[in-house]
């Protein structure tokens, strides 16, 4: 990212792609809960910072929320400039833009995940708490390294620290894995964002969604094979509808 990110996306736009990002949560089930992260006592030589930080206490949307007109700015965003530049670095460097896909800062996710973290809900408030520590982490690991915060650093440095925190796996140094673990929980929120726009549905192939006009066609015979073939491997045939049935 060459460029200061600036938020771009008003409040109701933000709110409406978190909105769908919730209800695709059970199918990121990583995104929300777990809180433990941040309880654990240091490891020999790892750092993790001290955060004190303020429970956001904002009312929410409640159990029956108005969906004809949607308020306009239920809680505050609490990200710093700072730490939303970082967002925006480390949301390119695992989303870059690539042929005719943008990148994640020019679709906006820096400012969903920004909503994500600021919202009052438990799952978010987990997540806002695990996160904020892995952005204090991935600073403090960088001026350790290269006496620079993280956005300042060549692309290079900051691969460097990213190669170390990417992945959680046998191969990650016992310093490092929590802070890779808070890491997943952040790619996984950024892609999710991400896969949720009609650009990042594009780049995965997704072809729903699309109006047909006139008469519903049915599927195509090379769908319906598709069909019969999986339903043969479950041993689901003898359920399948029988077109022959009135």
């Amino acid at each position: 990212m060459s460029k200061p990110y600036i938020a771009s996306m008003t409040r109701r736009q933000t709110l409406k792609w978190m909105g769908k990002l919730a209800a695709s949560a059970a199918a990121f089930p990583l995104i929300s809960g777990c809180g433990d992260l941040t309880d654990k006592p240091s490891l020999s030589g790892e750092h993790w910072p001290s955060l004190n930080l303020t429970p956001i206490t904002g009312a929410g949307y409640g159990k029956d929320p108005n969906l004809i007109i949607v308020p306009s700015s239920p809680w505050p965003l609490t990200l710093s400039n700072d730490q939303l530049q970082l967002v925006a670095s480390l949301c390119d460097m695992l989303i870059p833009a690539e042929g005719n896909i943008p990148s994640a800062t020019s679709l906006g996710v820096p400012d969903v995940v920004n909503e994500w973290v600021s919202a009052p809900y438990p799952n978010q408030q987990n997540d806002r708490d695990v996160l904020l520590h892995a952005f204090a982490w991935i600073d403090d690991e960088a001026r350790l390294r290269f006496d620079k915060t993280f956005v300042k650093l060549n692309s290079q440095q900051q691969a460097q620290i990213l190669d170390d925190i990417a992945y959680q796996n046998a191969q990650t140094k016992p310093q490092f894995q929590r802070i890779a673990k808070a890491f997943n929980r952040f790619s996984r929120l950024a892609l999710a964002a991400f896969f949720c726009t009609d650009e990042g549905s594009k780049d995965l192939g997704y072809m729903g969604n699309v109006a047909i006009s006139g008469e519903y066609p049915g599927p195509s015979n090379e769908a319906k094979a598709h069909l019969d073939s999986m339903l043969h491997d479950l041993g689901l045939t003898e359920y399948a509808f029988d077109e022959g049935l009135d």
